[in-house]
């Protein structure tokens, strides 16, 4: 029978409705009856050209580098996360502003100074960033922290230690070389920032009592690990890969040239976008580069990548997102190229 719309309503008793709601065979039955004839013998031999494949030295060679980064990282990575999550959920952002200087020129490498002393991820710095600067605190000292505190907190100095074993020159070049990016780039908004470039985004203060503080730890360590752990894996399957597939003729055009082996390399920890608890084992594979192309690589990456961008475009705005980074990438090279050269 019609309805008021016009539409056809089935009717109890009617042939044509119990006749589509049957259960039947699938319309597409043979199709599937072929693929599941042909698929699994497909799959198999896929697996066995895969496994001669594997067993090639070129895969090899790559299956070791890629195991190596990520089974050296996994630790840093967990417990820079775990850190990062309790901070971000028990210590409130009112204990940032009661700390720093009133005077933002003072503020500023106090700030920097904070995260060598508070672990914190690349993700996590930037809403941190952003609740400090909606709780009174001066952009200038938040986005001095933004940059230094997933740069060089201990986890990622202890990290690069045992990354360059024997090597403490390097571990100091990248402390240095970092706190003095993020102290600089303070500066230069002091001196250089504008209010309309920023946009912040009015956020709630997630710092409760009781249960919620730990689901908040909970959620946030969940976010952060997982989300950082895929980085992982994508940068140390991206140096593997580099390792392995890229010509010795290609690394010694780059490699051979300072500038060009520090360019490369700074566009490549742009794109790679590995978690900063990680990056410095996987500079440590590109051996073919020079120390101070490596150490441009873990100065800049934990700053300036694609998805802080994206972050940053997000929570204050693209206007600020855009000309934050170019700056931050060209003081992080200038500092890195300076105390590289004097150190190592």
């Amino acid at each position: 029978m019609t309805g008021g719309t016009g539409t056809v309503v089935p009717v109890e008793g009617d042939p044509a409705a119990s006749e589509e709601d049957e259960p039947g065979w699938p319309r597409y039955w043979p199709l599937l009856l072929l693929g599941a004839a042909v698929v699994p013998g497909g799959l198999l031999w896929v697996l066995h050209l895969g496994n001669r494949w594997m067993e090639t030295p070129a895969m090899q060679a790559w299956r070791t580098v890629c195991l190596a980064v990520v089974v050296q990282a996994l630790p840093f990575l967990l417990l820079g996360t775990l850190l990062s999550g309790a901070i971000n959920a028990f210590v409130p952002a009112r204990v940032f502003q009661r700390v720093l200087p009133r005077r933002p020129v003072y503020a500023v490498p106090v700030a920097g100074v904070a995260g060598v002393i508070l672990p914190g991820c690349e993700c996590a710095s930037v809403p941190v960033a952003n609740s400090l600067i909606k709780r009174g605190v001066t952009p200038a000292a938040a986005f001095t922290f933004l940059l230094s505190a997933p740069a060089i907190n201990p986890v990622v100095l202890t990290a690069t230690a045992v990354a360059f074993p024997g090597d403490p020159a390097m571990v100091l070049a990248r402390l240095l070389a970092s706190l003095g990016t993020a102290s600089v780039m303070g500066w230069l908004w002091l001196w250089l920032g504008r209010p309309e470039w920023l946009r912040p985004v009015v956020r709630t203060s997630g710092h409760r009592t009781g249960r919620h503080r730990l689901r908040e730890f909970r959620v946030g360590f969940q976010h952060d690990f997982l989300q950082a752990g895929g980085f992982l894996v994508v940068g140390a399957v991206a140096a593997a890969t580099f390792n392995v597939t890229v010509p010795r003729s290609v690394l010694d055009t780059f490699s051979g040239t300072p500038w060009l082996s520090v360019g490369f390399l700074v566009v490549l920890a742009i794109v790679l976008a590995v978690c900063s608890e990680a990056d410095a084992f996987v500079a440590a594979s590109l051996s073919g580069f020079s120390p101070v192309a490596r150490l441009a690589f873990m100065v800049v990456g934990p700053m300036v990548d694609l998805k802080l961008i994206a972050l940053q475009a997000g929570t204050f705005g693209r206007a600020f997102a855009f000309r934050f980074s170019a700056a931050t990438v060209v003081v992080a090279v200038l500092s890195s190229v300076l105390i590289g050269g004097v150190l190592l």
